[in-house]
């Protein structure tokens, strides 16, 4: 448990580390250079000059392929010419979600979807007089396969329809464990992409550190044999299959507060904590790098209000370390996109044939998976222990705020006060005066204070006295005092002397000396 559940341990009901969203992607690594696919091409019986002819053919099957399997899973094929659709500037996924909750689709294929977008891809060139192979930049088909699988839950798979047919796939660890939970019959309570509370935290914790242990390589392997139909023909050919690595990595800390208001009350604090006390210095031994001369580093940090929340972001090169809340969930999240800014332990056979464990960098391919996770969860532990020390503020800026706005009691309207005003200091003080303390003040008491010099006659004695008891109803209202039983006395309540003895702060000590250091 870190220092931040310690102290708010009664408003939480545990926390679980899992991987969110994840990018795999597939390389056919002896097609990736011109010398290989021409080898490649010469083992099917393709001269260099039919290239063009062979790879749209290549694509005519792949196009062919996704459409039939749209078609004997009875869902849809959608052509759209980029990555946003044309009707209201959704995202593929917001878009085929839509589809599913329209069709009421729960299990298997939801759609296939047709884009055009920019890939590193072959072509053919012309060096002096000779014809050859060249890599570059082009737009060509990708073919997006979105499902509810089975184990994954919601996902999707792409393909690319031009050599050398690289291959992504898209899932969530979040969904896989809600299946996980499901099959084992462990209950839970989820809102979007947030469990908000489980009933058994150490099953799940357990699930998701087998999580990061799978055996990748053969678990994407069969989504790309699924959805690629020229992998066969690579394979038989003899040049093997598809390299995985991780594309991208989000390693994910929920902290389950019991609601959602214990949560909002105390997230300003957090925010204003992780947005101005955080130090560059910080986030850089959050994301586990040294502090070193060489280190040339740039963090960025942006805080954002969002329409469900706050969020804080703090960007260190390619990857980054955010917090914010979502539901009843306080969420730190680490960021994977360059592994090789941080390191694994391995074991190393130098020159003399002897083996050594060394610290090296993290490759992005998944037999180092299992380490993409502790370094997330290394790095949102380290963060959740820096926010254990934000001053709690909120609760008083609530309050204030309160002070500051009128008030319906018991179908009685009182006024809102003014803490910075003369008259309602004056009121304060006269009410916390110290000969008050132990026996409480009479209406007589505050007037005595409130008025210094003796009123000239009864009518303006009476108006005096109406105008106490109004003031006396209104802190009453506001539940700064309390009115003794039986007796015409007033005490401060234990609110109110938190209350007004702040207010009264403010004035004499707080504004003046953040007024001079301005």
């Amino acid at each position: 448990m870190s220092s931040f559940e310690a102290i708010h341990a009664e408003q939480i009901t545990g926390s679980l580390t899992m991987f969110d969203r994840l990018i795999f992607k597939g390389h056919l690594t002896s097609l990736q250079h011109a010398g290989g696919l021409l080898a490649f091409l010469t083992s099917q019986g393709i001269r260099l000059d039919r290239f063009d002819t062979y790879v749209k053919g290549a694509t005519s099957r792949i196009h062919d392929h996704a459409r039939a399997v749209a078609d004997s899973a009875g869902r849809p094929f959608i052509y759209l010419p980029n990555s946003v659709t044309r009707d209201s500037g959704r995202t593929k996924e917001e878009m085929v979600k839509s589809i599913a909750e329209r069709d009421g689709v729960t299990e298997g294929l939801i759609a296939v979807l047709q884009t055009v977008e920019l890939n590193s891809s072959f072509a053919m060139g012309k060096a002096g007089e000779s014809r050859i192979l060249i890599r570059r930049l082009r737009k060509a088909s990708h073919f997006y396969f979105y499902l509810f699988d089975p184990e994954f839950g919601f996902m999707h798979v792409r393909v690319q329809a031009w050599v050398p047919w690289e291959i992504q796939v898209y899932v969530n660890g979040r969904e896989w464990l809600a299946r996980q939970l499901d099959a084992a019959g462990v209950g839970y309570v989820r809102h979007d992409n947030a469990l908000l509370a489980i009933d058994d935290l150490d099953y799940a914790s357990d699930r998701c550190e087998w999580f990061s242990r799978r055996a990748w390589a053969r678990v994407l392997s069969v989504f790309a044999h699924r959805f690629n139909p020229i992998l066969a023909d690579v394979e038989g050919a003899g040049f093997g299959s598809y390299y995985w690595v991780v594309d991208q990595a989000e390693v994910a800390t929920d902290v389950m507060f019991r609601d959602r208001p214990t949560l909002a009350r105390i997230t300003p604090d957090l925010v204003r904590h992780a947005a101005l006390a955080m130090s560059g210095e910080d986030v850089v031994r959050f994301l586990g790098r040294k502090l070193h001369p060489a280190l040339a580093a740039q963090v960025l940090t942006d805080a954002k209000r969002r329409p469900e929340g706050w969020r804080v972001k703090h960007r260190l090169g390619p990857n980054w370390i955010k917090v914010y809340d979502k539901a009843s969930v306080l969420r730190v999240e680490t960021t994977i996109n360059k592994p090789s800014e941080f390191r694994i332990l391995r074991r190393i056979t130098d020159e003399d044939g002897r083996i050594e464990r060394r610290w090296c960098p993290m490759r992005k391919g998944v037999a180092d998976f299992w380490r993409f996770f502790q370094v997330g969860a290394g790095a949102n532990n380290r963060y959740l222990e820096a926010l254990s020390t934000a001053t709690p503020n909120s609760e008083g800026v609530a309050v204030l705020d309160s002070l500051c706005q009128s008030r319906n009691r018991n179908g009685r309207h009182y006024p809102r006060f003014n803490p910075v005003t003369k008259e309602d200091l004056s009121l304060f003080r006269a009410v916390m005066a110290g000969e008050h303390a132990i026996y409480g003040f009479r209406n007589h008491d505050l007037a005595v204070r409130l008025y210094p010099s003796p009123a000239r006659d009864d009518a303006e004695y009476q108006r005096r006295c109406a105008r106490v008891s109004r003031l006396i109803a209104k802190l009453r209202g506001h539940g700064l005092v309390a009115k003794v039983r039986n007796q015409r006395l007033y005490r401060v309540t234990p609110h109110g002397q938190r209350v007004l003895t702040a207010a009264i702060s403010l004035h004499d000590q707080d504004f003046p000396a953040a007024y001079l250091a301005a």
